[in-house]
């Protein structure tokens, strides 16, 4: 596999990319709809950490794949065949998460992995062969994705869900992971195109927020007959996810330079933004169940989208806003982030048409500010 040009202009998301999109939405829905069911149960605190783990695994290859496309997509035969199977295991950790992660192992979730992570092996082989250039770096990316699924083997075969030290070993795996592209890269940059990274990191976007959209259509057609309440919690979760897409597509100023550094920290701070986007989706859909039996406090159903819409906000000011040549904007996001939380603790009752105008106030606040010319549609 050859390299593709870092310059080629009008590059965009190819159709298996988008199908791609497709399988990784069934995987992050599957995430979702635990999380909800935890806080349902009154699990908040293992319900987000089960959650964490599993968006880790379905962004990390959505992720590895997304950024070996962007530099080594031939469209070849072989490497659709491969994406393709790579797309099985996604659905295969998909059902691993909507059969449970409960006390015995997680097999179908590591058969899938599995899957996944040697397609991918493959892929980064087909690239050391057909790069000169890049061959080491290819080369370091084979070797990390290979000891990291020993561990990853090794960790759901032989410890137990329920031990103590599960959760600790799965954060241990997790920087594992994210210390591969770190050490793969610095010898030599790994060939990947600035305008379709970014492009791809929009589809990502639009895919949890979709989800967002899912929990609105559940909340409106909850009761057997339409109910005004349901219509008006529906429009308020509809407003918050057209602002949260108005908050993050409103410049194109994203990605400033291929410094790895730089590079690290935006991608890795989408990992953040994303989780916390699909969390707001699971945050809707409690309220749904507690219209319908009542049993989960308002504290906790504040807590269960409050808490997701202010980490989205702060990750977006970390991959973005952070660096913003706007002097007037660079803390907003963190001040309403600061807001969306305190709502949510002290007017549980009313967290959410709070939160909705907040985040429409924040959105009216950036149009205005930022000089003509430098939004993005």
């Amino acid at each position: 596999m050859a390299p593709r040009d870092r310059g080629e202009t009008n590059r965009d998301s190819t159709s298996l990319e988008l199908m791609f999109d497709l399988a990784t939405v069934v995987t992050v829905a599957a995430a979702a709809h635990a999380l909800a069911q935890d806080i349902e149960a009154g699990d908040l605190a293992l319900g987000a950490i089960r959650f964490a783990c599993s968006f880790f695994m379905a962004w990390l290859a959505w992720a590895n794949y997304t950024w070996f496309a962007s530099g080594y997509d031939n469209k070849s035969a072989a490497f659709r065949v491969v994406t393709m199977v790579i797309m099985f295991g996604s659905l295969t950790l998909a059902g691993g998460i909507r059969s449970g992660l409960g006390d015995q192992p997680h097999w179908l979730v590591l058969i899938g992995f599995s899957i996944m992570r040697l397609g991918m092996i493959a892929l980064w082989l087909g690239a050391a062969n057909g790069d000169r250039q890049g061959r080491l770096t290819a080369l370091r990316y084979v070797a990390g994705i290979g000891a990291m699924q020993i561990y990853w083997n090794t960790l759901i075969i032989l410890v137990s869900p329920q031990a103590p030290l599960y959760f600790p070993l799965f954060a241990l795996g997790a920087l594992g992971e994210l210390a591969v592209p770190a050490l793969a890269e610095r010898g030599g940059a790994s060939n990947w195109h600035h305008g379709h990274i970014i492009n791809r990191y929009n589809s990502f976007n639009i895919i949890v927020l979709g989800e967002c959209f899912a929990a609105v259509a559940l909340i409106i057609s909850g009761p057997a007959t339409p109910q005004f309440q349901h219509f008006w919690w529906a429009a308020l979760c509809s407003i918050i996810a057209f602002s949260m897409w108005g908050l993050y597509f409103d410049r194109n100023e994203q990605l400033l330079g291929r410094k790895l550094s730089v590079v690290l920290t935006w991608a890795y701070g989408h990992c953040v933004l994303f989780a916390a986007g699909a969390a707001t989706a699971a945050g809707f859909a409690v309220l749904l169940a507690d219209a319908s039996n009542g049993t989960v406090s308002k504290q906790h159903i504040a807590l269960a989208f409050g808490i997701p819409i202010a980490v989205y906000l702060t990750a977006l000011w970390l991959v973005r806003d952070r660096t913003s040549r706007h002097g007037s904007m660079h803390w907003l996001l963190l001040l309403v982030a600061a807001l969306v939380l305190a709502s949510s603790v002290f007017i549980a009752a009313h967290a959410l048409e709070s939160i909705a105008v907040l985040l429409v106030v924040a959105v009216s606040v950036r149009r205005r500010l930022y000089p003509a010319g430098s939004r993005a549609d």
